[in-house]
């Protein structure tokens, strides 16, 4: 329907009423999503082949048995990763809100604060993440119930890994800033020399010639550490190198106590509501680790490496519009913020609703190429990857409301609404059923997939009830 005092045809026009700062001045909507997604949606392709090529390079490195206890080891690497991202994510939430409100206010020195406090608090929330996996590693992977050999994978894994938490936790918190302003291919060329460096050194020191290779699973995650310092430099370096509204100064890096605290107070929600997730989600490995057979956890995580595929443009069209999001609310403007919301939200769905179907036809030529020589693997992943597809619209749906929602700084909205569809399948249908003797991995994730679909009904609810709209950053 047209605002009052306009035609119809003005407004619909391309160029939207409200005028951003920057490059985004003079796109129409949809050219606005596009500029903002294209360096995501590469950065997504890229670190998809860092995650393929990671499996690949476990799936060479033992033979028979040994595989399968590797592949179960990454597998809870994946997770564990996650899990290891809890703060940092929280702190980036929080940096983008604050800087894209800023920048569509026109508000430089706030959006240079954001940055710079985003910068210290992301290099605590690494410190923080490193020491927690290191305490937490033991009764992790018991609670976990790994074999003893994937269990030993596992912890060397887990070990080398913790050591990347502040160089990721600081290039998250800068990544978020750049974003929030609508600089998206900065942040693209910087997580492309970590997964560049990430690829070479994993391979090298897992699968090289003497005296480089040999290293196993530790090799991958060395490679890992040192591909997140290598591109927290590189970011680093870039952004000294910008004069515009959004780079480092003397008055951003000094402590702001009181920026500060509008990060975590955005963040915060986000990080309790992640961890809560991650709990969630550790009770299904253990469900799915302790089901009858060899071989679940790691066609399980061959699973979900091939519906990451369908992440590439989701996450990308999810960060250009939580980026519109803030920057639109910033400039005052409601109705143009919705209005960016509701077209990711459809060309989103559109596109990975596409990609499901690619999985029904290709996935077991996908799981084959990660796991060679793998027929049991295969034979459990198969099915998993076919249920997925079904979800995809579902998927869509929830990553693009959700990541809006936090755009906007409505962190504690989402985190309300994800908890009890959460807790009532994850936990309550897999207790209920986990004994029963029809129990298996594709019940598990028919089970995560109505999870899916009914998450999306709700936050479908909420995003046109409007309430997340009134956040306050």
């Amino acid at each position: 329907m047209a605002k009052p005092g306009l035609s119809a045809e003005a407004s619909q026009r391309a160029v939207p009423e409200v005028r951003l700062a920057g490059r985004l001045a003079d796109l129409s909507l949809g050219k606005q999503i596009w500029v903002l997604a294209f360096w995501p949606l590469l950065e997504q392709v890229l670190a998809f082949c860092v995650g393929f090529t990671d499996l690949i390079i476990a799936g060479r490195i033992g033979d028979g048995s040994d595989r399968v206890a590797i592949l179960d080891a990454m597998g809870l690497g994946g997770y564990v990763g996650w899990f290891f991202n809890i703060l940092q994510g929280a702190v980036a939430t929080g940096v983008m809100a604050l800087v894209s409100r800023a920048t569509g206010a026109r508000d430089t020195p706030l959006a240079r604060l954001g940055l710079g406090q985003g910068l210290w608090l992301g290099i605590a929330a690494g410190l923080l993440s490193l020491l927690a996996l290191h305490l937490g590693i033991p009764a992790l992977i018991q609670g976990v119930g790994l074999k003893p050999e994937a269990a030993a994978h596992a912890e060397k894994f887990l070990r080398i890994l913790a050591i990347s938490g502040p160089f990721s936790g600081a290039m998250f918190a800068i990544n978020a800033a750049l974003r929030g302003s609508g600089d998206t291919r900065t942040p693209f060329i910087g997580m492309c020399v970590v997964n560049l460096v990430n690829m070479a050194v994993s391979s090298l020191l897992a699968l090289g010639p003497a005296p480089y290779g040999g290293h196993g699973v530790g090799g991958i995650a060395t490679g890992t550490v040192i591909g997140w310092a290598s591109g927290l430099l590189t970011v680093s370096l870039l952004l000294a190198r910008k004069s515009g509204a959004l780079s480092w100064t003397l008055a951003g890096l000094r402590p702001h106590w009181e920026t500060m605290k509008r990060i975590i107070r955005i963040g915060a929600p986000q990080s309790f509501e992640i961890a809560f997730m991650w709990g969630i989600h550790a009770y299904g490995i253990h469900v799915i680790a302790t089901l009858p057979g060899e071989g679940n956890l790691g066609a399980h995580i061959l699973a979900i490496r091939v519906e990451s595929m369908s992440f590439l443009p989701g996450w990308a069209i999810a960060t250009a519009g939580a980026a519109l999001v803030g920057q639109y609310l910033g400039a005052g403007s409601k109705e143009m913020a919705t209005r960016a919301v509701r077209l990711c939200w459809k060309v989103a769905a559109t596109l990975m609703g596409a990609i499901g179907i690619i999985f029904i036809f290709e996935r077991d030529p996908l799981i084959a190429f990660m796991a060679p020589d793998s027929p049991e693997l295969l034979k459990i992943a198969s099915p998993l990857v076919l249920i997925c597809a079904a979800a995809q619209p579902f998927f869509a749906t929830c990553i693009i409301l959700k990541t809006s929602m936090r755009g906007a700084g409505a962190t504690n909205i989402v985190m309300r609404w994800s908890f009890g569809s959460m807790i009532f399948y994850r936990i309550g249908m897999l207790w209920l059923f986990k004994n029963e003797p029809w129990f298996d991995l594709r019940t598990v994730w028919i089970v995560f997939s109505l999870d899916l679909f009914t998450q999306a009904l709700v936050f479908a609810w909420v995003h046109f009830r409007g309430k997340w709209l009134d956040a306050k950053v």
